[in-house]
């Protein structure tokens, strides 16, 4: 391949060097996807860094992962819907309403709490359906269908769990989620198998292009880009495993919810890029008319997304309950709108057909981390807000100008 390939028909051919140099020229033509939240996170990184010597510790790093999990799991259930055009402002409340669901049938009817959790998701599932329904087949426009999700469930929750009621979350498992931490060897037993199975994924990919007569990436690109995950992710856990402890009593060790977070985010990821039902949802979200005349059924994809955006919704929710160890009426009222901010900050386009689940996870954690850096600074919540919002309005800024250049006409 001449080295003077400028764009690369599947992405896959040439040398490392002219997948280097097709990256660098996806990137001039506007195709950013993740990198503005990558140097969003590298950036401030640095200068909370330098504004507090409390940002760059042991126990801020285990804080900032436990506390981006919740955004992390609803901005991931806001992709599956994203990716078709669409919007869910109700993916908050519907983990509310599961969690009131799960509470109640434990403290009202004495439900085992596991046969209590899988209610729960069924409700999340379900709402997801009744909204994917109304949006695919009826046609009521999602912004609409969801917003009045939205306002409906905040009266519901309030039925469920009492206006103003708190209950206290006493199951030991779903505690220690968000609180508790990995022995160390299991931290690294975790980074050796995520390794080995990124390898056998990588593997099996190359495997069945070559089968199928498709060219490959080169070898030593793929290598490359494990070898640097892993060595990432070993540098998290040798930080994590040390003591952070600001008491007599030591916390090492990865917080539990990190492999959580990543084993969902792998499932979702392999949904997405290796099966037939990711590939009918970025052509819906592409073109919808265009993917209705190839055959795929396009209400069946719109309805399934919504339904996985509702059981990725109340995995959200139990990270919340987890979190706070209770669970209240006001759960997931205002985090819906963060959600879709992390998910456009990482480079999810909100026009549909572009974007992946770890794109949102970086967009989560540039919100986390504004939100950490600018409270131990002690900064007041409204200066967190502006600068949310400020960060929102430059990711969907770059994001429009990205399809102008390309030739993408908006839709209204």
């Amino acid at each position: 391949m001449s080295e003077k390939v400028t764009s690369l028909a599947s992405g896959n051919e040439g040398t490392v060097k002219d997948q280097i140099n097709d990256y660098f020229s996806r990137v001039r033509s506007g195709q950013m996807g993740s990198l503005p939240a990558v140097a969003g996170v590298i950036i401030l990184s640095l200068v909370f860094a330098v504004a507090s010597p409390f940002f760059v510790t042991k126990l801020n790093f285990a804080n900032l992962l436990e506390q981006s999990a919740e955004l992390v799991m609803l901005s991931s259930a806001l992709v599956f819907v994203i990716l078709i055009g669409e919007i869910d402002l109700a993916a908050g409340v519907t983990g509310g309403v599961a969690m009131g669901v799960f509470i109640d049938l434990i403290l009202n009817f004495n439900f085992p709490w596991i046969l209590a959790l899988v209610v729960g998701f069924i409700v999340g599932i379900a709402i997801g359906w009744v909204i994917g329904f109304l949006v695919g087949k009826i046609g009521v426009p999602s912004f609409v269908v969801s917003l009045a999700f939205f306002l409906g469930f905040q009266g519901l929750q309030l039925i469920l769990l009492g206006n103003g009621a708190v209950d206290r979350l006493t199951i030991g498992p779903l505690n220690a989620i968000l609180n508790n931490s990995m022995p160390s060897w299991l931290g690294w037993a975790f980074l050796i198998v995520s390794a080995v199975f990124s390898a056998l994924l990588s593997a099996w990919d190359r495997a069945r292009r070559t089968r199928t007569g498709l060219v490959n990436k080169p070898l030593s690109l793929t290598v490359g880009r494990l070898i640097i995950l892993t060595g990432l992710g070993a540098v998290a856990v040798y930080f994590l495993n040390g003591d952070r402890s600001q008491g007599k009593v030591p916390i090492t060790g990865v917080p539990i919810v990190v492999p959580v977070v990543a084993v969902i985010l792998a499932i979702g990821t392999f949904v997405l890029d290796r099966t037939r039902f990711g590939r009918h949802l970025y052509a819906v979200g592409g073109n919808a008319e265009a993917a209705r005349r190839a055959g795929i059924k396009v209400v069946r994809v719109k309805m399934t997304a919504f339904m996985i955006c509702g059981f990725l919704s109340v995995v959200s929710g139990v990270f919340y309950a987890s979190r706070l160890g209770s669970i209240d009426p006001t759960m997931g009222h205002t985090i819906v709108l963060s959600g879709v901010a992390a998910a456009v900050v990482g480079g999810v386009s909100l026009f549909g057909g572009r974007g992946r689940l770890f794109h949102a996870a970086i967009g989560a954690l540039v919100i986390t981390m504004i939100n950490n850096g600018l409270g131990l600074l002690q900064m007041p919540d409204g200066i967190s807000f502006l600068v949310q919002g400020g960060v929102l309005l430059a990711a969907a800024t770059i994001d429009a100008l990205a399809r102008r250049r390309n030739g993408v006409v908006a839709r209204n």
